[in-house]
């Protein structure tokens, strides 16, 4: 077994894990076979590995205790008599080694190891693909779809795994064939008995819409455009957040684009759900009456985590939206439970573009007063 190591070495690469990891492998290995040959399935052992020779030994680790101890067939203490016929100066709670060369055993324990080694390197893999999937969790994954069952679960190949979008996870509407391919954000990675381990996809989370935005305006990309948060229907609407701290970054213009090409794209993704930008304040009341857009809001009041909005009869079927989708979008995503006040009056927004057209026309225009300061 001279080059035993070279395997364990050539393994790795052919495995991708790490030499480290299937080092380790191979010492479990090593030690579980020990403990089989040697009829010492509480024994302790000791692998040492010499890097230089590729070599490895493995030793047996025996505690000295007193004599008159009750020593059981196999254990790991020998007696402090029986130590001194060794070497005089032993002394209780010493720990002694005996080397085990696996190759007295034969056949036995090659085909013990064999077994060992190939049990324990398959965890490692399992462990390092694990790893490697968790990493991603929250992120977008491709796949071809490769089956779609009667209970319309979709199951997609995405590298060594396959990945699960169930029909709860899929935007209604959606269908997909085999061989198709399918963007989905990975929600978690599980481990079936019936398929081993598994990716969790998911097509309807707002997480999916905040990563398909993130790939698709460069500006939230790179950190100029923060989204803040996010709320879906999924296949139906949507609404998103965003700010930025640039003062020449318009949040609302890079994520629409040129003529809407970049929020069209994402729509398109996402079986053509319309999305609604919108930006960011701090201030609840505010990012409230935003959220509740198109509707023309005329007061909000902040209650614990209620907000009861006042609203005229002709904008209250905006704020509510169709089935209710807008006020509940605008609720998931403020946070607060909302609550419509119909109060008189009607809000017309060609009346505040007339106010402000009256404001802009009569600033002032006259700086003499300015002319002071610079005297």
């Amino acid at each position: 077994m001279e080059k035993i190591l070279d395997i364990v070495e050539a393994i790795a690469h052919e495995k991708n894990i790490s030499k480290e990891e299937a080092i380790e492998g191979f010492k479990e290995a090593i030690i579980n076979t020990a403990k089989k040959i040697t009829s010492s399935p509480e024994g302790d052992f000791e692998v040492v590995i010499d890097n230089e020779k590729k070599s490895y030994s493995i030793y047996k680790v025996i505690t000295v205790v007193e004599d008159g101890t009750e020593i059981d067939e196999g254990s790991n203490s020998v007696t402090l008599s029986e130590a001194k016929e060794f070497d005089g100066s032993i002394e209780i709670g010493d720990k002694l080694k005996s080397e085990i060369v696996l190759e007295d055993y034969g056949r036995t324990a090659s085909s013990n190891l064999f077994r060992e080694l190939e049990y324990h390197i398959q965890r490692r893999i399992e462990k390092s693909i694990f790893e490697k999937y968790k990493a991603k969790i929250g992120t977008i994954l491709i796949g071809t779809v490769t089956r779609v069952d009667n209970e319309n679960n979709t199951f997609v190949e995405i590298g060594e795994l396959r990945g699960l979008l169930t029909q709860r996870n899929r935007i209604k509407g959606e269908k997909f064939k085999q061989g198709d391919t399918i963007k989905a954000l990975l929600r978690y990675v599980s481990i079936d008995p019936s398929y081993g381990m598994i990716l969790e996809l998911t097509r309807t989370a707002p997480k999916f819409l905040e990563q398909l935005m993130s790939k698709e305006v460069p500006e939230i990309q790179d950190g100029a455009v923060e989204i803040i948060g996010s709320a879906r229907i999924p296949g139906e609407r949507a609404k998103l957040s965003l700010k930025t701290d640039q003062i020449n970054v318009d949040p609302i213009g890079a994520a629409v684009g040129v003529k809407g090409v970049r929020i069209n794209s994402v729509s398109g993704e996402l079986h053509d759900e319309n999305i609604d930008c919108l930006e960011y304040s701090p201030i609840p009341e505010i990012y409230i009456t935003r959220a509740l857009s198109p509707a023309i809001v005329q007061h909000v009041k902040i209650d614990d985590n209620k907000a009861i909005v006042d609203i005229t009869s002709d904008q209250k079927a905006k704020a509510i939206g169709k089935s209710g989708i807008n006020i509940r979008l605008a609720s998931m995503l403020t946070g607060f439970s909302i609550e419509l006040n119909e109060v008189e009056g009607i809000a017309d927004r060609s009346a505040q573009a007339s106010l402000k057209e009256f404001q802009e026309a009569n600033k002032t225009k006259d700086t003499t007063a300015l002319e002071e300061l610079f005297k």
